[in-house]
């Protein structure tokens, strides 16, 4: 008698092959590119977002990130705009700037040739266990020890 074997259907993967209930830190840009509904670069990152509602993964931020976010509202006079930016990074887990972070992005600016808030980026990252950073970022493109997705 043959036995019969049911057939399994691969879950979809989540954006970036990013794996159910992980964390990830998201950097500037493809917060902009969301908030502005920017046409070229916006889709690129919609995915990560919409599983991030869907409450399949989770999305965390550094003060830097909220600083340049909200620079280009503030910048052009708008308040309210700044603003509901403001709540909706408030939605993310919000990672500190600790003295311990401070010390490897100065590591990590010094072997990898990054700018301060990149290092800072990378080093609150790797810091908080995030299985990833989402960046548009091609500065990143050397790092090694831990995923960096692009959106692309």
């Amino acid at each position: 008698m043959a036995t019969r074997t049911r057939a399994t259907q691969p879950s979809a993967a989540l954006w970036g092959g990013l794996t159910h209930g992980c964390t990830v830190l998201v950097d500037t840009a493809p917060w902009i590119y969301l908030l502005q509904d920017h046409a070229d670069f916006a889709p690129r990152f919609l995915g990560l977002f919409e599983a991030a509602q869907r409450g399949q993964l989770q999305l965390a931020i550094t003060p830097i990130t909220v600083a340049e976010v909200l620079t280009g509202p503030f910048k052009a006079g708008q308040t309210a705009l700044a603003k509901r930016y403001e709540r909706t990074l408030a939605q993310c887990r919000l990672v500190d700037l600790s003295v311990p972070v401070a010390s490897l992005a100065a590591q990590l600016r010094l072997q990898y040739g990054l700018k301060l808030p990149d290092a800072l980026q990378l080093a609150a990252a790797i810091d908080m266990g995030s299985a990833a950073l989402v960046t548009h970022d091609q500065d990143f493109a050397r790092v090694q020890g831990l995923p960096i997705l692009t959106g692309g």
